[in-house]
């Protein structure tokens, strides 16, 4: 096994990048923030992008304009939960920079093998695991090459974009 590379290193030599979430809910701070935020009634003017821009969207814009891909699929538990309504009311800001956002109705991934945790795949071959507590907090990441590891990923993430919806047809 070679060394292994960082997140950044690998978003930014790669030539495609593949995100699927698969929970109803990360991290979510009722009280301050984003979250509490847009549950106050606070919505991102798509207009006015200089107020929702942010570095993640840098990078996204920066790895798209050089010709990689990024795509993101989101397995979702109907009726939706309040953050994923959340997620997707501010899912244009990703499209603004450039990713390819889907969304799958939990029952409709059934017969797909999909692996225990949310995943970043590169290139089809290093995968960057999201491990959570479950209460949707972070629990750390790990990055590995392993072959098996990148061919069941591969596989989940192109059956559930096969049936995923895009972004601009999914209703909440």
């Amino acid at each position: 096994m070679s060394s292994t590379p960082t997140f950044d290193e690998l978003m930014a030599g790669c030539t495609q990048a593949f995100h699927l979430e698969m929970r109803d809910s990360y991290a979510v701070d009722y009280e301050e923030g984003p979250f509490a935020e847009w549950r106050s009634g606070f919505r991102h003017d798509p207009v006015d992008r200089d107020s929702w821009w942010r570095p993640w969207l840098d990078l996204v814009a920066e790895t798209v304009s050089r010709g990689a891909v990024i795509r993101r699929a989101r397995i979702v538990s109907e009726p939706v939960s309040e953050y994923t309504r959340f997620l997707h009311d501010g899912t244009f800001t990703n499209i603004a920079a450039g990713e390819q956002v889907r969304w799958l109705p939990r029952r409709l991934a059934s017969t797909i093998a999909l692996p225990g945790n949310d995943f970043w795949l590169f290139d089809g071959e290093w995968v960057h695991w999201n491990h959570f507590a479950g209460d949707g907090s972070s629990m750390g990441d790990e990055i590995t090459d392993d072959p098996i590891a990148a061919k069941l990923c591969t596989q989940a993430f192109e059956a559930v974009w096969a049936r995923a919806l895009p972004h601009a047809e999914y209703r909440v």
